[in-house]
């Protein structure tokens, strides 16, 4: 899994402000429906459905919201950077301004598992997250997020 199969280049976005977390996920909703053709109201849906289990903040200002849907035959992905951050209700209580959103086939096992961790353990880097707040162009974020991989991997 990588995140060049994850993650079209298309699938990255900045937003100047979320008014709120609800308006951030219809803000992921209608990224997903541009990149990828899927249902908005069914993103929406699935994604509210998923954070009412416990927030997907994971700290550090980095949220993973996911979900699983209908239809969808690969695990796919998109990224945004949040000009100002939102509270998230993340496990240690900082606002959010880096936000990868996973959406997996409803049957998808270990694929869903693999993508989190990729997503997850690159996130996690402090240094990735540095460069990916200095640089506010969606096509710099995506090189950013494509090259922190290669060089996780050498």
């Amino acid at each position: 899994m990588t995140f060049l199969e994850l993650l079209k280049p298309e699938a990255v976005k900045v937003v100047a402000a979320a008014s709120s977390k609800k308006r951030l996920m219809h803000d992921i909703a209608d990224l997903v429906h541009v990149s990828y053709g899927l249902d908005h109201g069914v993103v929406v849906e699935a994604l509210m459905e998923r954070e009412s289990l416990g927030p997907t903040g994971v700290g550090r200002g980095v949220a993973l919201p996911h979900a699983r849907l209908p239809n969808l035959d690969r695990v796919l992905g998109t990224f945004i950077l949040l000009e100002k951050p939102i509270d998230f209700g993340s496990v240690d209580r900082e606002p959010v301004d880096v936000v990868f959103s996973l959406f997996a086939p409803e049957d998808a096992g270990v694929e869903h598992l693999k993508a989190l961790a990729l997503v997850s353990r690159t996130l996690r880097e402090a240094s990735v997250c540095s460069k990916l707040r200095a640089n506010p162009d969606p096509a710099t974020l995506y090189a950013v997020l494509t090259e922190a991989q290669s060089v996780q991997a050498a």
